[in-house]
C-alpha cells in the first residue's frame, strides 16, 4: 500500500456573481471569498495490486489520526502482511506510531528517501482525486469535503486498475507491407 496525505484542503466560499446589467453587459465586483478556521487533511492508501484506494479525512496531522487511518488500512486488507510505502514524516515515526505498529505486527513501514515522493505511487492517485473531488468546488465546511472525499473515493474504486509505477511499453510497429511491380 502507498499512503501519504493531502492537504490541508481549507473550506472557503465564494459570493455569488454579479449577474448581468440591463445593457448586457457583465457587472464587475471585487474579488472576495473567506475561508474557514478548520483545516482538512486527507489521508489516502492506494493497494498497487488492484487499484483500490482506502481514504480517511482528519482535522489534524497527527499521530492519533494516522493510526486511525492505519487501523482502516488494516479492516481494509483483511489476509496478510501488509507494507505501507510512505514518506518519514514525524507522525508516520512517533514513538506512539511505534508502539501501536508492535501491538499490530501485520503492518510494517517502508519509508521513501527524502526528495523522492515520486516513487509513492499515491502522489498519482491524489491527481486523479483532486480532478474528481475538488476542483472547482466550494466547501463551505470540513463536512462537505468529507462528503466529496467519500463520493470521489467510490468513483474512483469503481473504475480501479492495478498501478504499474514508470511509462507503459510503446506500441509494437507493424511493418508496412511492400509490394514488387513487375513490368
Amino acid at each position: 500500500m502507498c499512503a501519504d496525505e493531502l492537504g490541508p484542503v481549507i473550506p472557503r466560499t465564494f459570493p455569488p456573481a454579479p449577474g448581468w446589467s440591463p445593457d448586457g453587459h457583465r457587472i464587475k465586483s471585487e474579488v472576495d471569498y473567506s475561508r474557514g478556521p478548520e483545516k482538512t487533511w486527507v489521508y489516502g492508501a492506494l493497494r498497487v495490486r488492484d487499484g483500490h484506494e482506502v481514504t480517511m479525512t482528519a482535522s489534524s496531522r497527527n499521530s492519533t489520526f494516522y493510526q486511525k487511518f492505519l487501523q482502516l488500512v488494516e479492516e481494509a486488507n483483511p489476509s496478510g502482511d501488509i507494507y505501507v510505502i510512505t514518506d518519514n514524516l514525524s507522525s508516520h515515526n512517533s514513538f506512539s506510531t511505534r508502539s501501536w505498529l508492535e501491538e499490530h505486527p501485520r503492518i510494517h513501514h517502508a519509508f521513501i528517501p527524502v526528495g523522492a515522493c515520486w516513487l509513492n505511487l499515491q502522489e498519482g492517485w491524489w491527481r486523479l482525486f483532486r480532478k474528481t473531488a475538488l476542483a472547482g468546488q466550494s466547501f463551505a465546511d470540513p463536512d462537505e469535503i468529507a462528503h466529496a472525499t467519500r463520493l470521489a473515493t467510490g468513483q474512483l474504486n469503481q473504475r480501479a486498475r492495478p498501478w504499474i509505477w514508470g511509462r507503459p511499453a510503446p506500441p509494437t510497429r507493424h511493418l508496412r507491407r511492400r509490394y514488387t511491380y513487375t513490368l
